[in-house]
């Protein structure tokens, strides 16, 4: 490749690459996906450096190599991973929103059965020769 093909791909041209990460930090989102320009990686490190624009800066954020879950060049398959990802998330979600509205509904049985049991003793023993200390005060 001559001088001026290399220069009029540099100028021309931007590759991508599509990194999908661990997440670690909330509960339910177990991945992040995102697209950088440039990552700077070595054998010999744990992390990969991951360079990007944000308001037209230059950022650099540092991700452990563990936590890569995709790095490619390749749109499609990140689209793809990423899709199947969110359709399995989806799902998960739906069953945790289910089981926290169970909860819910038997946190307030619970309050109402303990409640009743609770008014049912204290019934007894204002009708009872119970001895009850606070009576006597």
């Amino acid at each position: 490749m001559t001088y001026l093909a290399i220069i009029t791909r540099l100028l021309y041209t931007h590759d991508m690459y599509y990194i999908i990460k661990r997440q670690y930090e909330a509960p339910m989102q177990r991945f992040f996906g995102f697209i950088v320009s440039k990552y700077i990686a070595a054998k010999n490190t744990k992390h990969v450096i991951c360079e990007f624009s944000k308001d037209d800066k230059v950022q650099r954020k540092w991700i452990k190599k563990d936590d890569i879950v995709l790095l490619t060049q390749d749109k499609n398959h990140f689209v793809k991973v990423l899709n199947r990802f969110r359709d399995v998330e989806s799902v998960q979600q739906k069953l945790v929103e289910e089981a926290k509205a169970q909860l819910d509904v038997s946190i307030a049985t619970f309050t109402i059965i303990m409640d009743k049991e609770i008014d049912l003793y204290t019934d007894s023993i204002n009708s009872d020769d119970t001895k009850y200390l606070l009576y006597d005060i």
